[in-house]
Order: C-alpha cells, then structure tokens, then sequence
C-alpha cells in the first residue's frame, strides 16, 4: 500500500499527513507536488489541510485547477481511494468529485476546536476499523465547513449510505447543539457514488497520536492500510 501526499501553495497539514503515514504506522509514503502533471504508482492519494494558493476565490477553487488535478480526478474516477481532509474536502468539492458545497460556517468564525463524530458508515475502506455508531473525537479548524447541499442531494447521501461522518455529542446524540459550523444534517464527511473518494472536515491526522490527545484519526489511515 502506497499513499501521495499531494503539497499545494498554502498546504499546512502536508508534513501532519506525511509523518502519521510513514512515522507512525511505517507506510510508504511521498509528497505529490502541485505541479506535476503524472501520478506515480499510488494507491491512496491524500489532499491535506490547509490554504491551497491562499484560498483566494474560494477555498479550493484554485487548487482544483492545479496541474495535478486531472491526474487524481483521472485517478478517481478510476477507482483508486483519494481522501480529502479539510482543504483537500473543499477542492473535491471544487473538482466535482463530490456533491454539494462548504461555505461559510453559520456563525462567520472561523472555529478551531475539538469535536465528537459519530461514524455513520463503517462499511467504506475509509472507516472500516471503527463499528457501526462509534463515537470518536478530532479537531476541526475551519471556516468555510458548512456542508450545503439541496433536499435531493441529503436524501441521495442518506439513501447511499454515504455520509461517513455526522458531528454529535460526547454520547452520540446528533444534534444541532453538538454542530460547530452548521452542516445540513451535521453532515462531517461524506462519500462519493463508489465510496472510493472520502472528504471530511475534521483531521484525523491531528488525532493520531496520544500526545496529542486523541488517537481516535488514526482508524481511518489503518482502514486504508487494510484495504484491497
């Protein structure tokens, strides 16, 4: 199993993703540059948090014309497994690979806290190690993660089973109370149609080791090392 890492302009989460992968669970791993207009042999393709080209435009709108692009949305479509975490879920979103949009969080903050899941789905590649309901916890650091999409779309994802992860309380309850940014149906990550693309807001990759205080991220990384 072999993962690319993929550095944009403004990509700050980059080396976060690098070192869980290669220092903490010892796979191989290397940086993709935004430049770049062929993909190596790869099995997991990680877009990183961040500011891709200083989120000018909208957050993501830029990146997804990068020169690396058609590769990894060639690669999708393909099949291969592409997670997109924060920024990397927003230049998804940019890209069409998956539905629906983040705007501005309902309170215009930008909000860096942490925050409980609820894992929705834990029949994907992403999310297999975890049991169905589970409750895990990550941080989040955003401003645009208000996931917006119409009825159709909601009740596609629902119907889909491609909501992965929903934002709950510490017990589970999905709530509005528990929701930091506003997402329709506290929507936290979702799936694309052949659940092999995963964007989500939090970083499981800032919650992959006991310092700092919470391993629970690290499921989704083990769930791709396990996957065919």
């Amino acid at each position: 199993m072999k993962f690319g890492v993929v550095v944009f302009p403004g990509s700050n989460c980059d080396h976060d993703a690098y070192h869980v992968l290669k220092h903490v669970l010892g796979a191989r791993v290397e940086y993709i540059w935004h430049k770049d207009t062929t993909l190596r042999l790869f099995d997991v393709i990680v877009l990183p948090g961040g500011f891709s080209y200083g989120d000018y435009l909208r957050a993501g709108a830029v990146a997804r014309f990068a020169p690396i692009m058609p590769e990894i949305m060639h690669f999708a479509e393909k099949g291969g497994k592409v997670i997109g975490i924060c920024n990397g879920f927003q230049i998804l979103m940019e890209a069409g690979l998956l539905p629906g949009a983040l705007i501005p969080n309902d309170h215009m903050r930008f909000r860096c806290q942490e925050v409980y899941l609820k894992v929705t789905n834990n029949a994907t590649a992403f999310t297999r190690v975890y049991d169905a309901g589970q409750v895990i916890k990550m941080p989040i650091a955003h401003y645009c993660g208000q996931y917006f999409a119409e009825d159709d779309i909601l009740k596609q994802l629902q119907d889909q089973e491609r909501i992965a992860f929903q934002y709950c309380d510490s017990k589970g309850e999905i709530n509005a109370a528990a929701n930091p940014n506003g997402s329709k149906l506290n929507i936290a990550g979702i799936l694309n149609e052949e659940k092999n693309v995963l964007g989500m807001m939090p970083h499981p990759e800032r919650a992959a080791e006991s310092i700092l205080d919470s391993e629970d991220g690290l499921g989704i990384f083990k769930s791709l090392l396990g996957s065919d």
